[in-house]
């Protein structure tokens, strides 16, 4: 998988002003979790031929990168967590156990 990473606000401005869908993983790196909700992503991405961009926010660096996504999108801020964004709006946001990679699989390729 090739995760772009996610640390500036001029970063999340470009996916706020996009018009294109991206996934933000949002990972908390001591998080068992998190890491294993990450490793099921990368093994997602593995099998699937996508072209859309997945973002990854390191939680314990960027924590107030995390806090804006929470509030430009308007979702709880939580960890793990994923969304799928286009532009200003949340079309998908899931964490810790209802994270379903099929689904969001499914939802991604649908777009």
């Amino acid at each position: 998988m090739n995760w772009i990473e996610l640390n500036t606000e001029e970063q999340l401005q470009e996916l706020y002003q996009s018009d294109k869908v991206a996934a933000i993983f949002k990972h908390s790196t001591t998080c068992g979790i998190s890491n294993m909700a990450k490793r099921s992503l990368e093994r997602m991405s593995a099998t699937s031929d996508h072209d859309y961009a997945i973002y990854l926010l390191d939680l314990l660096r960027y924590r107030p990168l995390s806090n804006e996504i929470a509030q430009r999108w308007n979702v709880e801020h939580q960890s793990p967590q994923i969304l799928i964004v286009e532009g200003k709006e949340s079309l998908y946001d899931a964490s810790h156990g209802d994270i379903q990679f099929d689904e969001i699989e499914q939802y991604l390729t649908a777009i």
